[in-house]
């Protein structure tokens, strides 16, 4: 393939004839999974791979079996693969045994053009090349930046690109009339969208139109969909599609006290509502990093005993709805450990009326033994319906502690909406209370699917379908929102448009387009420049996009409102017997690139049709593993099978969200009726 680097180094300085006469063996290829392919009879036993895996990624899934001539890598037993950085050890194989599995006789090295971009799905954006040929990108390989992600990069970033194939992308301009649609040239959808937005504004008032936006479009996108809703006269933006809390408008936006790059150096982490290993790859690897070097003793208080590459010195699993009492009761340990009194406010009352358990008191005396404690607040946190209150507790432990606080923003270019500007305005409503009970007659929705990237998806494709008009920006259209839209304009999917991304640690990166658009699709940015001046909405004469960059910069820092905590002094509302789901977002089904891989559909982490209970809520409702049960949540209703695992606390039920199952239910987090299927 043009790439080993012994055979570069045979052919420089190597002799043209080989001195070897002994008869080679053949080793049989291992099955990794779908997204590593062996050729093992290459294999030289450098154990690079071996190492990778046990070392860095915490995983150990290889090792070397038989002796002597008999050796070979393998796994213990015939299985996957499962790390999240698994596809690392493509790139660590000096001679070609492991190879990129759904890239696997594409092209050759020399065919390809490296174009450097970021990983565009969590919030560390890692840094990468895509190697391009002919405008379509064929890989994608690590590049390095010790202050982002080091050398290494996640499966979910290597292997999404092949989501660009999918068979829904959107390649033409579509509008739907009398329930059909119909392709049509990019004049006449834009003068369809900006007319009906128009009719909808000079009927029930601009107020009407709710304007909503995946984390993942550009800092540059935001911002000229804040600049369009403005210029429509709507405060109703919002891009925190998964945020149910309106207690605190800073929800969603990262509040980093360290870098993320000192997380390696840490010597206590406590890590609350946070599956770190599968939301932030890169952070989990830091932490781990912390570990194994320094030794730091990890915790975590979380709704599921989640497994990590790293031993747990303390654990606090709870069902999501004890979360934030559990919290509390950690911050009231905080506060007796210095002696002092929490405070007069509600929150210091709240904080005073629990009492500290043995493991609160130790995972503080932990932290406050730190050189360089951390406290990680993580996306359970963020999704959960008292996410303020979760918040607020974790800067009053931070702050009593001296330890530094790490409120990871939600996915992608989260923080990058924040700086736009791209939340609700003056009296705007957020995305939950524009999908839920303030409905609007208009939406201009940019980049998301209904069913799978919002908290509450029946809610979602209820208010999509019951209003007026519905134009979606978008790249793919599957079912759901082939139903709810009324106008489709084809987006370049991110890695075929220009723009910035904002991670966590506020560094903006700039991407450049790395592959072509397909058909007749166009980047946000010119879409919405051509959207407002079919609206004559100032400001939307620009020809380039340095000069909305320029815009952007010009604009002051956006300010929070105070928040409004839902602090209720007594927690004990909730029933003995009810169940709360748990729904977190899996970590290949966060958005619709991802989904439509094909190779990340295949891993294990995807299969994802089933719900699972802690054996004393199983026995309790007379279940044993593989029956299939009915779950009803809010006016949706399942029918899965059934999994029983002690990590799951009793009085939950683990249902990720956005799965095919999902669709069909309500919030992620919140109440949830569980009972035998007929």
């Amino acid at each position: 393939g043009g790439e080993c680097e012994l055979q570069d180094l045979a052919m420089g300085y190597g002799r043209s004839v080989s001195r070897f006469t002994e008869r080679k063996r053949v080793v049989k290829d291992k099955n990794l999974g779908p997204l590593v392919s062996t050729d093992m009879t290459r294999c030289i036993h450098c154990t690079r791979c071996v190492r990778f895996l046990e070392e860095i990624a915490g995983t150990a899934e290889l090792g070397g079996i038989g002796r002597g001539e008999n050796t070979e890598i393998s796994t213990f037993i015939e299985r996957n693969i499962d790390s999240e950085l698994s596809g690392n050890i493509i790139d660590l194989c000096p001679v070609g045994a492991l190879t990129n599995k759904p890239f696997r006789f594409s092209a050759r090295a020399w065919e390809m053009t490296a174009r450097p971009y970021i990983g565009t799905h969590d919030c560390v954006g890692s840094n990468l090349f895509y190697h391009v040929r002919g405008g379509t990108i064929m890989r994608s390989v690590p590049r390095d930046n010790e202050a982002v992600n080091e050398c290494w990069l996640p499966d979910r970033d290597r292997y999404s690109h092949f989501g660009l194939q999918s068979d829904d992308r959107v390649k033409h301009p579509r509008i739907k009339q009398n329930g059909e649609w119909r392709d049509v040239d990019w004049e006449t959808a834009l003068e369809f969208a900006s007319s009906a937005l128009a009719s909808v504004a000079s009927q029930h008032g601009a107020d009407q139109i709710g304007v909503l936006a995946s984390p993942r479009a550009t800092t540059e996108e935001h911002f000229l969909l804040k600049k369009l809703a403005d210029g429509l006269g709507t405060p109703h933006t919002d891009h925190r599609l998964r945020i149910v809390d309106d207690s605190d408008p800073r929800l969603g936006s990262a509040y980093l006290y360290r870098p993320m790059e000192d997380l390696s150096k840490a010597d206590a982490v406590f890590m609350v509502g946070s599956h770190l290993s599968h939301d932030q790859p890169i952070l989990n690897h830091r932490v781990r990093t912390a570990w194994r070097t320094n030794q730091a003793k990890v915790m975590d208080l979380n709704p599921v005993a989640w497994d990590f590459p790293f031993d747990l010195t303390n654990r606090l699993i709870v069902p999501p709805q004890h979360l934030p009492e559990t919290l509390a009761r950690v911050a009231a340990a905080a506060y007796a450990l210095a002696g002092k009194n929490a405070g007069e406010d509600q929150l210091g009352q709240f904080i005073s009326s629990r009492s500290a358990e043995t493991g609160a008191n130790t995972i503080v005396e932990n932290l406050q033994q730190a050189n360089q404690g951390f406290l990680i607040l993580g996306d359970q946190a963020l999704q959960h319906p008292q996410a303020g209150l979760i918040r607020a507790l974790a800067e009053r432990i931070a702050n009593e502690l001296n330890i530094a606080l790490m409120a990871l923003p939600g996915a992608a270019n989260s923080q990058g909406a924040f700086v736009a500007g791209m939340i609700p305005g003056n009296q705007g409503l957020s995305a939950h209370a524009m999908l839920n009970d303030h409905r609007r007659a208009a939406y201009l929705i940019h980049d998301f699917e209904p069913a799978f990237d919002t908290v509450n998806p029946v809610a979602a494709s209820k208010a999509l379908n019951q209003a007026e008009m519905v134009i979606a920006l978008t790249s793919f259209a599957g079912p759901d929102l082939l139903e709810a839209a009324d106008v489709i304009l084809p987006l370049a999917a991110v890695p075929e448009t220009d723009g910035s991304y904002v991670n966590a640690d506020g560094q903006r990166q700039w991407l450049k387009a790395a592959a072509k658009p397909v058909g007749e699709a166009r980047p946000g940015w010119k879409i919405l420049r051509m959207l407002g001046d079919h609206l004559k909405v100032d400001g939307f004469e620009f020809t380039h996009l340095s000069e909305v960059e320029n815009a952007l910069d010009r604009q002051p820092a956006p300010e929070f409102a105070e928040a409004k905590l839902d602090v209720r002094m007594e927690q004990s509302h909730h029933a003995a017997d009810e169940f709360w789901r748990i729904g977190a977002v899996p970590m290949y089904r966060g958005d619709g690139l991802v989904r439509r891989s094909e190779a990340l559909q295949k891993t294990d982490h995807s299969q994802l049709d089933y719900a699972v209970l802690h054996p004393s809520s199983a026995e309790k409702l007379s279940l044993n593993e593989g029956d299939s049960i009915h779950v009803a949540q809010a006016e949706g209703k399942a029918t899965l099978r059934l999994e029983i695992d002690a990590g799951i606390p009793p009085g939950a039920v683990w249902l990720p969200a956005a799965s095919d199952i999902s669709t069909e239910l309500g919030s992620a987090f919140g109440p949830i009726q569980v009972e035998r299927s007929a």
